[in-house]
């Protein structure tokens, strides 16, 4: 016979057991199961792998010559049911071969919720036929550190199909990788592609889910979808939202237009087709297609962010040059037609920007405003008259200086706080050629802008001579209380 006591303890023991197997779920986060297993793509596992084998046979004879010796970065792939976009999609497989990635950010329109700014769920995977896809930590480092534009919409993330559809594809063809999904909704491309570059780094594949036009005849379908594919592969941002019927997907396009160009990527299309090539009518029909983004190994120049097209920076050019001639009392030819020219809302947005003027390839002045605090063409005017003016380093510009003097204009994206642990990981974090760097500690700041790479290509160069440019030690960079910042500029040079 068990003495009293010792049953009551074994009593206890077992109801703690029981207790903590009942309370521990409640505090785990939730999987995410399937909604659209058995319509849009087979829910039997075995049925849905033969599917994804059948597809990826069929891509493996479209005549395609990759890039050699450049990194896959990104994709755009169709999200509709796989008897309509999977052929198309399955040339992801042409890519993805030979891949290994940790990381893959899912961007995805809404299609159900409506809302503002970007949906990141909370769950702790995401399950398909093929098993559990882990989220990936960095999705709650963007609610957490981009709070204003990144939340958890539960009806937005819990019906959407647009980040559902890819993971099969994914895990078909590649192993032990997390997501962060990331559904967009109406808001700052700018804005959410600082944030996600924040959490970008080698071992991220960025993944945009896409259809193309929808519901249109066939052909005129077809030459809807030629000239967004045209201006997908030129990474021109301001024609891409032109027609609201580009594809459903834009906003994620777009976001990874402004990293593909922050980055060199380079855009090949892989596939397209519609619904009418493969299981629906051709009096409406839906578009699809597959583009991979390739960054070459050999380093070619960085312009930054792509913000506006090539014209309008000329038309930049001109303000600089006007306003500086016009406080040196000489003529400028172009005055006549510059009103005209400026007539474009694009030029009262409010940016960061930097002048720089030149002589003979050396530095005659460079000032400039690093918050969005004016509009570009106050920005403009005002820092290329301090630039020729009153830059403390040089004498103000003279008249016989001036017809020698190129100018450069710089705009800024909104700088973003980088985090490091130390002098090294700093370091390591840094990139040249890309990012425009601010240290502060306490009275001290200094920047450089993203082009003084070229003159200072080594890390820690750079960062000693920052340091010196703020009145600090060349060595301060590699001790505790530095605060680093960065960001990227698009910048137009006159004869360029």
């Amino acid at each position: 016979m068990i003495p009293l006591n010792n049953q009551l303890n074994r009593l206890f023991f077992l109801f703690a057991a029981i207790l903590i197997f009942h309370t521990v779920p409640a505090f785990a986060q939730p999987i995410r199961e399937p909604v659209y297993a058995g319509s849009f793509y087979p829910r039997n596992p075995d049925d849905l792998t033969g599917l994804l084998d059948k597809y990826t046979g069929m891509a493996a004879k479209t005549p395609l010559s990759l890039p050699k010796d450049a990194a896959l970065k990104a994709l755009i792939l169709p999200h509709a049911g796989y008897v309509y976009s999977g052929f198309t999609a399955a040339h992801a497989s042409r890519v993805l071969n030979d891949t290994d990635f940790e990381k893959i950010i899912i961007m995805g329109p809404d299609h159900r919720a409506g809302f503002s700014n970007c949906a990141v769920s909370n769950v702790a995977a995401y399950q398909t036929p093929l098993g559990n896809v882990p989220v990936h930590p960095d999705a709650g480092a963007l609610k957490n550190q981009y709070r204003e534009f990144f939340k958890h919409f539960p009806q937005a993330n819990d019906r959407e199909h647009a980040i559902e559809v890819q993971i099969p594809f994914l895990q078909h063809y590649l192993n032990n990788f997390q997501i962060v999904p990331i559904v967009m909704g109406p808001g700052d491309p700018i804005k959410f592609t600082d944030a996600i570059e924040s959490v970008l780094d080698s071992e991220t594949l960025i993944v945009a889910s896409s259809d193309l036009s929808h519901y249109l005849p066939y052909q005129q379908a077809v030459e809807t979808d030629r000239t967004t594919i045209g201006r997908i592969l030129d990474m021109d941002v301001e024609k891409l939202s032109d027609n609201s019927n580009r594809a459903c997907g834009i906003l994620p396009i777009v976001v990874l237009t402004h990293l593909a160009t922050r980055h060199n990527w380079e855009p090949m299309l892989l596939h397209y087709s519609n619904s009418g090539d493969t299981a629906g009518p051709k009096d409406k029909v839906v578009g699809y297609a597959a583009i991979a983004y390739f960054q070459s190994s050999i380093a070619n120049p960085q312009k930054g962010a792509t913000y506006m097209d090539k014209k309008k920076g000329e038309v930049l050019l001109k303000v600089a040059r006007k306003s500086i001639a016009d406080s040196l009392s000489l003529p400028t030819p172009d005055a006549d037609t510059l009103s005209k020219e400026l007539s474009d809302d694009i030029f009262t947005t409010r940016r960061g920007t930097f002048v720089t003027l030149k002589i003979n390839d050396q530095l005659r002045g460079c000032i400039g405003n690093l918050t969005a605090d004016k509009s570009l063409l106050e920005g403009v005017r005002d820092n290329a008259i301090n630039a020729a003016f009153h830059d403390p380093r040089f004498p103000p510009l003279s008249k016989n200086e001036f017809e020698k003097v190129d100018i450069e204009i710089s705009l800024l994206t909104e700088p973003r706080k980088l985090e490091f642990k130390n002098s090294g990981d700093l370091l390591e974090k840094l990139r040249p050629d890309v990012d425009g760097v601010i240290i502060r500690k306490g009275p001290y700041s200094s920047t450089f802008l993203p082009q003084v790479w070229e003159q200072l290509p080594d890390k820690k160069s750079f960062l000693s001579h920052l340091c010196q440019k703020a009145g600090l030690s060349p060595d301060e960079w590699q001790r505790p209380g530095l605060e680093v910042m960065v960001y990227q500029v698009q910048y137009f040079e006159e004869g360029h």
